[in-house]
């Protein structure tokens, strides 16, 4: 006999944020960590009108792709949602997502999605972690708030990020209860260290490690920074950074190079790009080359071709692009990204771009400049229906969107359809053992 908040059932799907769904006569259940096929007792924590959530309680039938996680506290951190599947079931799930998302949202019934390019080893391929410290029992932990609260998970190394950071936290954490140093409160708002960001470098093996501290400085800081050296000296460059709001956000304005040059080096497709603390840099530098070389093929770029690099950020992809063609022009309203954009066109002796501070909209519906081909990299959110009627309106006889999220895609694409035709959807894997996935998708102007 089931108790009255357990139910049984079996996985007929997995949503968008990779839970497995449930169908009941009550409605749908989301259950965290259940594999498509399984069936299991699900424990009912969160039971809604037409929409409940739940955790395995027992498992009944268990998939062939299951695993054991070699995480472990992949169950309580909520960062990785695939930790107890294969890759190969992971990647089919991402490949499944884009597929019903352009059916689905976009009402393009008719389009074929690639295999997802994946990784060759799935693990530690984070360049960049941001983790908050706090106390626990009168000690320092750090490590990763556990699924939508800020209780910390305490964690010595996670399976995703570069192994390096690992150690450097560690010792970060022995040398703050050495130097009597607190970790921030956000309750009371006391406490000195906040977070710790590390970004490496794959190519150089530069270390960046950010301190973001809720002063301006505290007693003993040239001692511990000379300490924290001594003890990683795989460390390039320490930088301060100060955040006294209440906030979410974790880098403040305020910031100070305490060691090093105050930026690491790395490259993608041999180019080199500085990252300083806020730069933008995709966060899986093995997979980049993949991402970026793949979009640059499907561009078909031609030596006397004119190029818009829109949503530029830091112009990444415009730099790549340069060499292959006769201008670039690269638009980004984003301040401090554009001073980076300049900063790598010079670190690289590129000369054949264009980099404009403005709103790509606003650009194109006033200049109506001529671009054989357009690049977009939208947020999350995707494009607005402004930018890409102004992109129809100039027509480039080829367009290539490279999205981070396939609703967005599938919703922008739908816009695009009565004037360019879907040539190919190519998923790339940039976060393994998460359910986000990369999608390049080339169109050509009818």
């Amino acid at each position: 006999m089931l108790k009255k908040n357990i139910i049984k059932g079996k996985c007929v799907d997995i949503s968008s944020e990779g839970k497995g769904v449930i169908k009941t006569v009550y409605g749908v259940v989301f259950v965290d960590s259940l594999l498509l096929g399984e069936e299991a007792e699900i424990e009912i924590t969160y039971a809604g009108k037409g929409v409940s959530y739940g955790v395995i309680k027992r498992l009944i039938s268990k998939s062939t792709d299951r695993i054991q996680p070699k995480c472990p506290i992949s169950t309580a951190c909520g960062g990785c949602v695939f930790q107890n599947a294969s890759y190969e079931y992971e990647l089919r799930y991402k490949k499944h997502k884009i597929e019903e998302d352009l059916k689905r949202i976009g009402h393009l019934d008719n389009v074929i999605v690639e295999d997802v390019i994946g990784m060759d080893n799935p693990e530690h391929y984070r360049n960049k972690i941001q983790v908050p410290f706090g106390k626990e029992n009168k000690r320092v932990v750090y490590g990763f708030y556990k699924a939508k609260t800020h209780k910390i998970i305490p964690v010595k190394q996670c399976n995703i990020e570069d192994t390096k950071s690992g150690p450097i936290l560690k010792n970060i954490a022995l040398l703050m209860e050495k130097f009597h140093i607190d970790p921030y409160n956000e309750d009371y708002r006391t406490g000195i260290i906040r977070h710790v960001l590390i970004r490496t470098s794959l190519s150089t093996n530069e270390v960046m490690v950010v301190l973001v501290s809720n002063v301006d400085t505290f007693p003993g800081r040239n001692n511990f920074i000379k300490e924290l050296v001594t003890l990683s000296p795989e460390i390039s460059t320490i930088i301060f950074n100060v955040n006294k709001r209440d906030t979410n956000v974790i880098l403040g304005e305020s910031e100070k190079t305490l060691y090093g040059k105050g930026y690491i080096t790395d490259e993608i497709l041999g180019l080199k790009f500085n990252i300083s603390s806020k730069s933008f840099f995709q966060v899986n530098p093995i997979q980049v080359q993949k991402l970026y070389g793949e979009a640059i093929r499907l561009a078909d770029l031609k030596k006397d071709d004119v190029l818009l690099d829109a949503y530029a950020g830091v112009a990444t992809i415009g730099l790549l692009c340069a060499p292959h063609v006769k201008k670039v022009t690269s638009v980004e309203l984003v301040k401090s990204a554009v001073i980076n954009a300049h900063n790598n066109a010079k670190l690289n002796n590129i000369q054949n771009i264009e980099i404009i501070e403005a709103d790509c909209t606003e650009y194109i519906n006033k200049k109506l400049p001529h671009f054989d081909v357009v690049i977009m990299d939208p947020p999350r959110k995707g494009s607005t229906p402004e930018f890409l009627n102004a992109i129809k309106t100039i027509k480039p006889n080829r367009l290539i969107y490279i999205s981070c999220e396939p609703s967005t895609l599938a919703r922008d694409l739908e816009i695009l359809s009565d004037k360019f035709t879907i040539e190919k959807v190519q998923p790339v894997d940039m976060f393994p053992r998460s359910f986000h996935v990369e999608t390049i998708v080339s169109l050509k102007l009818k």
